[in-house]
């Protein structure tokens, strides 16, 4: 079963710019989807962005399409979220987590790493 692990979260100011890792333990990472999830303080946990197995295919909410980049490296078993042009709306919990590569769920999930966007 994967482990997934979260990192490169803190403190930015507005319109600046933040990377976040996952790195996944296990030996069937490119087999897996991998998706970027949110949840600030009050409200729901909401889908920013996913990527297929291979890294084909990604997916964008509104909300952060034309912002952030989902990206992965099955070789080092990363995925990675590029954010930038950061608003104080973006402050959240981000966490990652997998999926079968064909499947519908999210089944594994990280710790989550704290982003906070100042004004």
């Amino acid at each position: 079963q994967v482990q997934l692990v979260e990192s490169g979260g803190g403190l930015v100011q507005a319109g600046g710019s933040l990377r976040l890792s996952c790195a996944a333990s296990g030996r069937t990472f490119n087999r897996y989807a991998m998706g970027w999830f949110r949840q600030a303080p009050g409200k729901e946990r909401e889908l920013l962005s996913a990527i297929s197995g291979s890294g084909y295919s990604t997916y964008y909410a509104d909300s952060v399409k034309g912002r952030f980049t989902i990206s992965r490296d099955n070789a080092k078993n990363t995925v990675y979220l590029q954010m930038v042009s950061l608003k104080p709306e973006d402050t959240a919990v981000y966490y990652c987590a997998a999926r079968p590569d064909e499947g519908r769920e999210y089944t594994n999930w990280g710790q989550g790493t704290q982003v906070t966007v100042s004004s």
